[in-house]
C-alpha cells in the first residue's frame, strides 16, 4: 500500500498591518544538563533580550536551547547526545519554556530523556506541550517559530546548496509548521528508495509506492518554497534603510515545472521521471537525481546586481540580515506574530547606523529577539527597548 500523501497545501491568508505586540514571547526558560549548564532559569519580559559576557560564557548555548523549541536539530544541527552537559549523572538533557501567545500561556518542552520514560531509548527526542507528550516535533511549530543567524552561516552563499536548502526550509517552516513534516516524510522516502536501489532488491510495486510518495510530497515542498520566495521577494523589494535590497529565485526542476503546469500534472511528471531513472540512479549509488532535494536558492545583492556569493563578507552578512528582517515581517503579517529571532554575535559586524536600524526594525516588528555579544557597548541602540542579562561560566551574573 502506498504511504499516505501530504495534507492539502495552504498558507494563512494575508492580513494587514503586522501586529506590534511581542507575541509569541518567551517568559521563562529553564535548562537542565544542557551544554555548560547543570541548571539555569531565566525569567524575562516579552521585549528583546541581550545576552552579554566573555567568550565561553554560554550565550550561544541559550540561543541553541531556544532553537530546539522548534522542529529540527537546532542552530548547531547537533546530535542529541552531544548536547548533554559533560559530567551529567545521566545522558539526559531538557529545555522548557513558558511563552505568551495570542491564545494564552503555553509551556513547551524538548529534550533527551533516558530510562523507561524515554519510550524510544536514549537517542529519541521527547517533545511536550503543556505537560503532555506530543506526537512529534511539528507540534512545536504550531506554537512558535524561530529564525537564527549565527557565525557558522557566514559562508551560506558561498558554500554548497544543501545549507541554503536548510535555510530556505526553516523560513518556510516558520510560516507553515506542517512543512517540517513534509520534509521529514520526503527525506524518509528518499532514504528508502536509495536503499532499495543500492541493494538491488526493490520490487516495482515497492518503488512505485515510494515514488508516488516522493512525487506528492516533493511537489508540496516545492510549492511551499515558491510561495515563500514570492512573499519574501515582495517584502525585500519594499525594504528601506541601510540594509541592502536582495532578490531571490529558486533553481530546481520541480519549481520550474510548477511555474508552467498544474501541481497534479507536475506530480505525474515527477513520478514518471523517477521511474525512468531507476537504473541510472542505482548505478550512481542509489541517489535520486530529480526532486526538491536538488533545488538551490539563488540570492543577489540588488543594489550591486551581483550574486551574494561574490559580495564582500560584510555585504553578505547585511544581505542575510535583510532577508531575516523581511521574513519576520512576512510571518508577522501571515500568522499574526513575528517569530523569535536568535541573533548570535550579529551586531559586532555592523556599523553604528546599521546597529541603530536593526534595533528600530526589531522594535517595529514587535519580535522578541535574543541577541548575544561580548561588548555591551555595541548594544547602545537597544537601551530602553531590551533587557540586558550577563552570563559568565555557565551562570547568570547579577
Amino acid at each position: 500500500m502506498a504511504p499516505a500523501g501530504p495534507p492539502p497545501y495552504r498558507f494563512a491568508a494575508n492580513a494587514s498591518p503586522p501586529v506590534t505586540a511581542a507575541l509569541p514571547a518567551v517568559r521563562r526558560l529553564t535548562l537542565t544538563d544542557f551544554r555548560c549548564y547543570d541548571w539555569l532559569r531565566l525569567d524575562v519580559e516579552p521585549s528583546s533580550v541581550v545576552l552579554t559576557g566573555p567568550n565561553g560564557a554560554g550565550k550561544t548555548n541559550v540561543l541553541e536551547a531556544l532553537s530546539l523549541l522548534t522542529p529540527g536539530r537546532g542552530l548547531r544541527t547537533a546530535r542529541l547526545g552531544e548536547i548533554t552537559r559533560h559530567g551529567a549523572a545521566s545522558g539526559a538533557w531538557a529545555v522548557a519554556a513558558t511563552l505568551d501567545t495570542d491564545s494564552g500561556p503555553v509551556t513547551l518542552g524538548s529534550g533527551l530523556v533516558g530510562g523507561a520514560e524515554g519510550a524510544g531509548g536514549p537517542d529519541r527526542r521527547v517533545v511536550r506541550v503543556n505537560g503532555e507528550t506530543a506526537r512529534g516535533q511539528t507540534e512545536l511549530g504550531r506554537h512558535v517559530g524561530a529564525l537564527w543567524l549565527v557565525p557558522a552561516m557566514d559562508g551560506l552563499f558561498r558554500d554548497g546548496a544543501s545549507g541554503r536548502r536548510r535555510f530556505l526550509d526553516r523560513l518556510v517552516q516558520a510560516l507553515d509548521p506542517d512543512h517540517a513534516g513534509r520534509c521529514a516524510a520526503h527525506a524518509h522516502a528518499l532514504r528508502e528508495r536509495s536503499r532499495l536501489l543500492r541493494e538491488g532488491r526493490g520490487t516495482s510495486s515497492w518503488l512505485d509506492a515510494l515514488e508516488d510518495t516522493l512525487a506528492r510530497y516533493g511537489v508540496a515542498i516545492a510549492a511551499a518554497r515558491q510561495d515563500l520566495v514570492g512573499r519574501l521577494s515582495a517584502a525585500l523589494a519594499e525594504a528601506v534603510g541601510p540594509f541592502p535590497r536582495a532578490t531571490m529565485t529558486l533553481d530546481g526542476a520541480v519549481e520550474t515545472a510548477l511555474a508552467r503546469r498544474p501541481a497534479l500534472a507536475v506530480e505525474d511528471w515527477l513520478r514518471d521521471s523517477m521511474a525512468a531513472t531507476r537504473a541510472s540512479d542505482a548505478d550512481g549509488g542509489g541517489g535520486t537525481a530529480i526532486g526538491p532535494h536538488r533545488t538551490d536558492l539563488l540570492v543577489r545583492h540588488a543594489g550591486r546586481d551581483l550574486p551574494a556569493a561574490q559580495c564582500s563578507t560584510g555585504e553578505q552578512k547585511a544581505v542575510l540580515i535583510a532577508l531575516i528582517l523581511a521574513h519576520a515581517r512576512v510571518v508577522a503579517t501571515a500568522r499574526g506574530g513575528a517569530p523569535l529571532l536568535l541573533l548570535d554575535e550579529v551586531v559586532a559586524h555592523l556599523d553604528a547606523e546599521r546597529r541603530a536600524a536593526l534595533a528600530a526594525t526589531l522594535a517595529g516588528l514587535g519580535a522578541q529577539a535574543w541577541l548575544t555579544g561580548t561588548d555591551v557597548a555595541l548594544f547602545e541602540s537597544f537601551a530602553g527597548q531590551a533587557q540586558f542579562l550577563r552570563l559568565a561560566d555557565g551562570n547568570l551574573v547579577d
